[in-house]
């Protein structure tokens, strides 16, 4: 595997970053990741939207054009030989190499990193079995602390509840916030179908504003399906027709049971597998 750092690619065995990275040292960075379509990058002009976003949002300034930034991606998808296959792009900016302290203010480049592999596609039993879940103890960061829109290097709530998640058996885990509210999955958005309606936690549950999320709901508004963002409790879930989950690398993945208990016939629904079957994977 060959990995940009700072535009120069080279054997991850060769790649290095400094250990007073601020990355390392304290998770002060952000990140995307994407997929790639054969030559098509999904939704990339979204995902380099949300990247810009989350760096202002933590007064991290950027010192890449947009268009030097893909012109990067590209660079290191053809260092892998990945040109015009189905990859997994992932690109991340610390705040850079600073002497060890906190404050933010100081005067440092920030440190890019793009790293490229190939996308193996999920089995079909992932589609056709789907995910048993489980909600964990572990909960979503407040709005008030770190904005989970910002989507940041400091993963540890997530990493946890995957822990949590994978000790107890899951496929994955589901955070609660603060009130009790559904929120995400450890990388995923949320979805359940009722009477044909679709419904998502609101943004300001506490989740993160994801690109495959949106794609789902202007597909679901394209087919006809009714869509309302609703704050949603384990309850609703629990007496949920269908339920999925969106992950960029996979898209949509079912969700058949939480906490022990089926949704729906514990198996994919109609509605999800219509959305499925719609998704707009080369827009």
């Amino acid at each position: 595997m060959q990995v940009n750092i700072n535009g120069e690619i080279s054997p991850v065995e060769e790649a290095r970053i400094s250990p007073l990275d601020r990355g390392y040292l304290y998770g002060d960075g952000i990140f995307e990741t994407m997929r790639s379509y054969g030559d098509k990058i999904f939704k990339l002009d979204e995902h380099l939207d949300r990247l810009y976003d989350s760096a202002q949002a933590i007064l991290l300034e950027i010192p890449y054009s947009k268009e030097e930034l893909i012109s990067e991606i590209k660079r290191t998808l053809g260092a892998n030989e990945l040109v015009g296959e189905d990859a997994y792009i992932r690109i991340s900016f610390s705040r850079g190499e600073a002497r060890i302290g906190i404050d933010p203010t100081v005067d440092i480049e920030p440190t890019l990193m793009i790293i490229t592999k190939p996308l193996t596609p999920p089995s079909p039993e992932l589609y056709e079995e789907g995910w048993k879940v489980i909600t964990v103890p572990t909960r979503r960061n407040q709005v008030a602390t770190v904005s989970p829109r910002i989507k940041s290097c400091n993963f540890l709530n997530n990493i946890l509840a995957k822990a949590e998640a994978k000790l107890a058996g899951a496929d994955d885990g589901i955070m609660l916030n603060q009130q009790g509210f559904i929120t995400e999955g450890t990388v995923s958005n949320l979805f359940i179908v009722k009477d044909k309606i679709l419904k998502t936690p609101p943004l300001s549950a506490g989740i993160l504003a994801g690109i495959t999320r949106k794609t789902v709901m202007e597909t679901a508004d394209r087919l006809g399906i009714t869509v309302k963002e609703e704050d949603l409790t384990r309850h609703n879930f629990y007496t949920a027709d269908e339920a999925f989950a969106t992950v960029t690398s996979v898209e949509i993945i079912p969700i058949v049971k939480m906490d022990g208990r089926l949704i729906g016939t514990g198996r994919p629904g109609a509605v999800t597998e219509r959305l499925f079957n719609n998704f707009p994977r080369l827009e």
